[in-house]
């Protein structure tokens, strides 16, 4: 059973950061490609930043590019999210995703694995 348990969330001031991080076991973490989704109260969930199994591509939502970073680190089963500069429309809950291959990098229905989430809030 593939399991992945994400953390890093809390409060942030606009323009502050934060890290998100998230842990996978039961499945061979270097074999998936990771994703990060969000859902904001009333709203679907929505494509964050994506990275394949190697690192060595990244995908990323405009409302996020240049304030985000998705990064893996296969030794440790662990792929992050660092964001900078975020602003209260980042305000929500972050889901970690993973998918074996194949299908949209976007896409919800593309991850067959996924997180509890963890809460992002950001005041202004």
């Amino acid at each position: 059973q593939v399991q992945l348990v994400e953390s890093g969330g809390g409060l942030a001031q606009a323009g502050g950061s934060l890290r998100l991080a998230c842990v996978v076991s039961g499945r061979s973490f270097g074999l998936l490609d990771m994703g990060w989704f969000r859902q904001a109260p009333g709203k679907e969930r929505a494509f964050v930043a994506a990275i394949n199994w190697s690192g060595g591509s990244q995908y990323y939502a405009d409302s996020v590019k240049g304030r985000f970073t998705i990064s893996r680190d296969n030794a440790k089963n662990t792929v992050y999210l660092q964001m900078d500069v975020l602003s209260p429309e980042d305000t929500a809950v972050y889901y970690c995703a993973g998918r074996n291959f194949g299908g949209v990098y976007s896409a919800v229905n593309s991850y067959g694995y996924w997180g509890q989430g963890t809460q992002v809030t950001v005041s202004s």
